[in-house]
């Protein structure tokens, strides 16, 4: 568990952060939310918010693939984590694909698990064209796969994916809300919104929580702006999600409870350390995707959750959420048993073969 001292320092963070009264999402954060010499304030905002309601998900996809288990998401995008984590893909990059995945999902039926992995890489392979500076090469993304998906066949899923999502590549994903409302909290009256200036350990250490919490299916009942905001809470306070987002207690008290478990499992295993990479700068490095043993974690917060409802008595359980296991205690090699039946044969451990130059 998180010592108590570190939770102190956590939300003393956020004390600075000015008292303001809020009234609607759409008016206050307007006048706070930053300067921009680049655009109007109120135009960015107000497209944030659009895209929150245009780019919207189903929790209940998972009906539409009998063949499929919530836990076969869960385990893709942990592995999707670990490749974006090698590559040194940003966390939006993955968050990307994760709407991507869950978005294609949800307009396709009776998907076999044996095409799953094809899906989730393609899905990365479209986000870091879209993210990323240099994105790896498709033979890359193809060689982490340890040959269960083939260039052609990567190539041929982007296609149908893309259709599939009318082209809409650029939601607001939950990183993306959550580096604006850190931002917003750390901004002083003049600064523009450019360069961050907030702790970036404070960034990962949510930034986790979130990673944690979205690989249950059940995290699609709620926008993404309320997913940041919920998650933030966890290490400051309502005022300050209410400061910083706009948003009302009666609009995030459910995903914050619901988010409750997660936050209990991460606080009993203490986190990760931030990580460094090399050829990343400094002021980037908190923007790098990073892996962890989600999957492991998955099942405390599980646990958690069927303490709950065996402490509240006949409460149904909530949909989309897995049931744990017999032993809260899941091995690393049950976790690699679920990868081999979902056919993910992570190879990530060393470097992508370089193809030789034409002669």
């Amino acid at each position: 568990m998180y010592p108590q001292l570190y939770l102190k320092c956590i939300c003393s963070s956020f004390a600075h952060v000015a008292k303001q009264g809020c009234q609607s999402r759409d008016a206050i954060v307007s006048i706070s939310l930053f300067v921009t010499s680049w655009a109007s304030k109120d135009v960015v905002w107000n497209n944030m918010l659009e895209k929150d309601k245009t780019y919207t998900r189903d929790v209940h996809m998972m009906e539409n693939h009998p063949h499929l288990q919530p836990k076969m998401r869960a385990i893709l995008l942990d592995w999707l984590m670990e490749v974006s984590e090698v590559y040194k893909l940003h966390r939006e990059t993955y968050h990307l694909a994760q709407d991507y995945f869950d978005r294609f999902m949800a307009t396709q039926r009776n998907v076999f698990k044996s095409t799953l992995q094809l899906i989730g890489i393609t899905c990365l392979f479209i986000a870091a064209k879209v993210e990323e500076m240099y994105p790896p090469k498709v033979h890359q993304f193809a060689y982490v796969t340890d040959e269960a998906c083939t260039e052609d066949e990567i190539l041929s899923m982007e296609i149908i994916i893309m259709k599939e999502l009318n082209w809409s590549l650029s939601p607001q994903t939950p990183i993306s809300w959550l580096n604006v409302y850190m931002q917003v909290a750390y901004l002083k009256e003049t600064d523009e919104l450019l360069i961050p200036r907030y702790p970036q350990a404070t960034f990962t250490q949510i930034a986790e929580l979130l990673d944690l919490c979205m690989l249950d299916v059940r995290c699609l009942e709620f926008s993404n702006g309320i997913l940041a905001a919920s998650a933030l809470f966890h290490f400051s306070s309502l005022e300050l999600v209410e400061n910083v987002s706009a948003l009302k207690r009666v609009e995030v008290e459910e995903c914050v409870r619901w988010m409750v478990p997660f936050a209990m499992a991460l606080r009993e295993v203490g986190g990760s350390p931030m990580k460094t990479f090399t050829g990343i700068p400094a002021d980037d490095m908190h923007n790098i995707q990073t892996h962890a043993s989600y999957v492991t974690w998955l099942e405390k917060a599980h646990s958690y959750q069927d303490v709950e409802l065996e402490r509240h008595g006949n409460c149904p359980v909530p949909s989309g959420v897995l049931t744990p296991p017999l032993s809260i205690e899941k091995t690393e090699a049950m976790v690699r048993v679920d990868a081999t039946e979902l056919k993910i044969r992570p190879r990530m451990r060393t470097p992508s073969p370089q193809r030789p130059l034409p002669k």
